[in-house]
């Protein structure tokens, strides 16, 4: 299930891109697999890492020295890379679960190209509320969300990070009901029969892309999104 939309955050040929946060390795993975990159997916969990290696096996293109693709495990606010070593910085649903969330986006800046490109989602808000209010233990399980961001103050403090925002987006729509049902139902989790259906719906959309679920995500991205997407550039490449 991939956030990024890569139309408004191409990749270059030779370019090093860093998936912070790669998790089992969605984005890292798509962007080797799109690009002639040298990708390299952050995350502390090394469980999370170990899946991403052995989802890659079936995406490695072996003996295309174009493309490389690394997974280190590392905090995000302490990265083991180079300043400016970076030309584009993925960070997909990631900083709701930092506690010093700034830090990041510190660190972020960092290693980023002066004139680079930068993707950041969160939650958006009125979807991730909801769930909060439905469920304490969403939000209060080790390693879940800390806080709800609103959209377009994240916006204007990445701006004053030196970084000019281009594109937004919302994602996921259909996910968003499927959350609040799991909330709805947190005791019972995926074994309730109403959390089980929608997920064997959310498979079947992801597998199969009918033209009339993905033009109804489509309609409601921009309204209920689960995700809001975020895209910038750095002053620099004005």
């Amino acid at each position: 299930m991939q956030t990024v939309d890569f139309r408004y955050f191409p990749l270059g040929s030779g370019e090093r891109v860093l998936d912070l946060g790669c998790g089992e390795g969605r984005h890292v993975i798509s962007a080797y697999a799109l690009g002639d990159v040298h990708a390299v997916g952050v995350d502390l969990s090394a469980a999370d890492l170990r899946t991403a290696r052995e989802r890659f096996t079936g995406f490695e293109e072996a003996g295309n020295e174009r493309k490389q693709l690394d997974l280190v495990e590392a905090s995000a606010l302490s990265l083991p890379f180079a300043d400016a070593s970076f030309d584009k910085v993925i960070c997909s649903e990631v900083l709701e679960h930092i506690p010093d969330y700034r830090a990041a986006l510190g660190e972020i800046r960092r290693v980023l190209k002066p004139a680079g490109l930068l993707c950041i989602s969160v939650p958006r808000r009125w979807p991730e509320r909801l769930c909060w209010a439905l469920s304490k233990r969403y939000h209060q399980t080790p390693g879940g969300h800390l806080r709800i961001f609103r959209a377009d103050r994240l916006w204007a403090e990445i701006e004053r990070r030196g970084f000019v925002g281009f594109y937004r987006h919302g994602a996921h729509a259909l996910h968003g009901p499927y959350w609040w049902l799991r909330c709805l139902f947190w005791r019972e989790g995926e074994q309730h029969w109403l959390v089980r259906q929608y997920h064997k719906l959310l498979v079947w959309d992801l597998l199969q892309a009918p033209w009339l679920t993905r033009t109804l995500e489509k309609w409601l991205n921009p309204f209920m999104g689960k995700s809001v997407v975020l895209y910038f550039r750095g002053e620099d490449s004005q």
